[in-house]
C-alpha cells in the first residue's frame, strides 16, 4: 500500500442517510469524506431532465417525502438556510374508484372524516376514535423510537408495559395491519385505502407485529410532502450542509475494499487503487451484502456475521415500476371536482380490499397483477419542474422483480406494460389522450442497475420480516449501527427504522458515533429509555 490520504472519517455511499451522518460528524469538527460510486450524490433523490424534452424534470425514484420538515435533522442541519423548501398539499391523497367516487385524505382531520362518512359513517367515527386514542402513542413513543437507536426487544417490551400508551401500542402491534383494518373498519374501499399504505408502500399487510402501523397513520399529523424544485433539492441542501462544515463528497469514486488492520476498519481502497485512511471511523450506507461480503475479506469478520449478512432478506412487494409523462396539460380526473384544491397523491385501480391477496399472489408467482398505481402531477404545485404552461406527471406500480422468472424479461416487457398503465390512467383522465408529449419508463431491474444497494429493486433496502426490525435490523449483532468490526458503522436504510426518505438511520447512527467518540453535541437527544420514562406518570 502506497502513501495514503488520511481523514477522520469515511462514509461509503452518499445517499441521504450517509450525507446526514457526514454532516453531523463535520459539525462536530471531524474531517469526513463521502465516497459515491455514481457521478452525482444523493442516492435515490434524483430529479432528471427528460432526454428528449428539455425543461421537463422527473423525480425518478423518490418523490413523496412524509413529514420531512418535522424531522430533527431537517432543523439541526439548517436545510432551509441551504435553499430547501417543502410543500404539503392540503388534499393530500385521493383514491379514485371505478364507480366515479373518491376517498380522500386531507391535512385537516375533519375533511378526511367527511370523506370517510360518504362511504361509512361508522368508519368516520372509527377514524376519529383511533386518531384521538393513538395520538399520544405517536407523540410519546413512536416518534422517540424512530429518532433513537432501538432498544433490545425484551427491554422494549418491559419499558412499554409500564405505561398506558405503551400497553396500547403492544396490544395493537400483536395484530397484522390486515387484521386491524378488517376488525375496525367495515367498508371495503376504506379498508383497501388504509391497507394501501402498508401493503403497497411499507410492510407485508399479513405480518403480525405491525398492526399499530394503521392507527399510527390515522393519528399522525405528518402527511406527504414534496421538495420544491424536485427531490434532488434535498440532496443539494444536504451536500451544501456537509460542505458548509468542511466535509467533502467525492463522486465517481467506488470502494473496492475496506482495509482491516489489527482487527479494526482502518482504510478504504478504491477501484482506482487509491487508499484513504480513517483515524476514527468508516460508516457504510450500503446494504449488508455489499458491506460484509463484497468489501470485507472473509477473514476480517466472523463467519457467523457473513452468514447473517448473506441471509438479509428483501421485500417481495417493494420493486417499483414507473411511468413518467411530459404533458401539455395536467391530468383532469372525471371523478374529481375541478373547483376543489388539486389532489396531490392519486391512487388508481384500487377499489376493494380483496385485491391485495391477488397482488401478493402475482408477486410470488412472478406474474403481473391487475394494475394498482399511484402518483402525482408535481407541476400543479411547483411549476418550476416543467417549461411554462406545461406539466409533468407520473404513476408508480409495485411489480415483481423477476417477472416470468427472470428480471431481464423487463427489458422487452416494460414498454408494453407502460402502455397498459397509460390506458388505465386515460380511463380516469381522458384528456391524457391528447396531452402526452413524451414518456419515460423505469422497471424494477432498472432500479437495481442504477442503485445496486436496492437489491432486487427493493427501494426500502430490506424486508421488515424475519426479525429484521428494531434491534434485529439488519441482523442481530449489528442492530445498534455498530458492527462486530471495531471502527465500522452502518447508517443506511438496512438499519432501524428502515427505508423511505426519513434520514433517520443516518441520524440515529450519528448519535451512536458521537457517543463512541466521547462527544456530547447540543443536538444529541436524551437516551430513548429516558424519553419513554417521561410518560410513566400517565400509566
Amino acid at each position: 500500500m502506497g502513501e495514503a490520504t488520511t481523514v477522520d472519517g469515511i462514509v461509503l455511499g452518499a445517499g441521504h442517510n450517509g450525507l446526514i451522518l457526514q454532516a453531523y460528524a463535520c459539525m462536530a469538527g471531524l474531517e469526513v469524506v463521502a465516497l459515491e460510486r455514481r457521478d452525482e450524490a444523493g442516492g435515490a433523490l434524483t430529479t432528471v431532465e427528460h432526454a428528449d424534452r428539455p425543461g421537463f424534470r422527473h423525480n425518478t425514484h423518490a418523490f413523496f417525502h412524509r413529514a420531512v420538515t418535522t424531522l430533527p435533522w431537517y432543523r439541526d442541519l439548517e436545510l432551509e438556510r441551504h435553499g430547501l423548501r417543502y410543500l404539503e398539499p392540503e388534499r393530500n391523497v385521493v383514491m379514485v374508484l371505478k364507480d366515479g367516487r373518491a376517498l380522500e385524505w386531507w391535512t385537516d382531520l375533519e375533511r378526511t372524516a367527511a370523506s370517510f362518512a360518504a362511504f361509512s359513517r361508522r368508519d368516520a367515527e372509527t377514524l376519529r376514535r383511533w386518531h384521538d386514542r393513538f395520538r399520544p402513542v405517536v407523540e410519546r413513543i413512536l416518534i422517540p423510537e424512530a429518532t433513537s437507536p432501538p432498544l433490545p426487544a425484551e427491554r422494549r417490551r418491559e419499558t412499554l408495559g409500564r405505561t398506558a400508551e405503551g400497553r396500547l401500542l403492544l396490544e395493537t402491534s400483536r395484530l397484522s395491519p390486515q387484521t386491524f383494518v378488517m376488525q375496525e373498519f367495515e367498508h371495503p374501499a376504506i379498508q383497501a385505502g388504509l391497507l394501501f399504505f402498508n401493503g403497497l408502500r411499507e410492510v407485508d399487510l399479513r405480518l403480525e407485529g405491525f398492526g399499530h402501523h394503521i392507527p399510527a397513520l390515522l393519528a399522525s399529523p405528518a402527511k406527504a410532502q414534496m421538495a420544491v424544485g424536485g427531490s434532488r433539492s434535498l440532496a443539494d441542501a444536504l451536500i451544501r450542509a456537509v460542505e458548509d462544515h468542511g466535509g467533502r463528497v467525492r463522486t465517481g469514486t467506488e470502494p473496492r475494499r475496506i482495509v482491516v488492520e489489527n482487527g479494526r476498519a482502518a482504510a478504504v481502497e478504491t477501484t482506482s487503487g487509491e487508499v484513504i485512511r480513517a483515524r476514527s471511523f468508516i460508516a457504510s450506507s450500503l446494504n449488508p451484502q455489499q458491506t460484509f461480503l463484497d468489501l470485507l475479506a472473509p477473514g476480517d469478520v466472523p463467519h457467523a456475521i457473513r452468514e447473517r449478512a448473506e441471509g438479509f432478506r428483501y421485500n417481495l412487494l417493494a420493486p417499483l415500476f414507473a411511468l413518467d409523462l411530459a404533458l401539455d396539460e395536467p391530468p383532469a380526473y372525471q371523478a374529481l371536482d375541478p373547483a376543489a384544491p388539486p389532489p396531490f397523491m392519486v391512487i388508481l385501480g384500487l377499489d376493494h380490499v380483496d385485491q391485495f391477496e391477488e397482488i401478493v399472489r402475482h408477486h410470488a408467482a412472478g406474474t403481473i397483477p391487475p394494475t394498482v398505481m399511484w402518483g402525482a402531477c408535481p407541476t400543479l404545485f411547483d411549476p418550476s419542474q416543467a417549461p411554462p404552461g406545461r406539466h409533468t406527471a407520473f404513476m408508480w406500480e409495485k411489480l415483481p422483480y423477476r417477472v416470468a422468472g427472470d428480471a431481464r424479461n423487463w427489458d422487452r416487457l416494460k414498454d408494453d406494460h407502460a402502455r397498459a398503465m397509460l390506458d388505465l390512467w386515460r380511463s380516469h383522465a381522458p384528456n391524457l389522450e391528447r396531452a402526452v408529449l413524451a414518456s419515460m419508463v423505469r422497471s424494477p431491474l432498472d432500479t437495481e442497475r442504477a442503485f445496486p444497494n436496492m437489491r432486487g429493486g427493493d427501494l426500502l433496502v430490506g424486508a421488515f420480516a424475519g426479525g429484521q426490525v428494531g434491534d434485529g435490523r439488519p441482523f442481530p449483532g449489528a442492530g445498534q449501527y455498530r458492527t462486530p468490526l471495531p471502527g465500522l458503522y452502518l447508517c443506511g436504510s438496512c438499519c432501524h427504522p428502515g427505508g423511505n426518505v426519513t434520514g433517520l438511520p443516518g441520524y440515529n447512527a450519528a448519535q451512536v458515533l458521537m457517543q463512541d467518540l466521547g462527544r456530547r453535541p447540543d443536538w444529541l437527544p436524551p437516551p430513548l429509555e429516558r424519553r419513554l420514562e417521561a410518560t410513566r406518570g400517565r400509566a
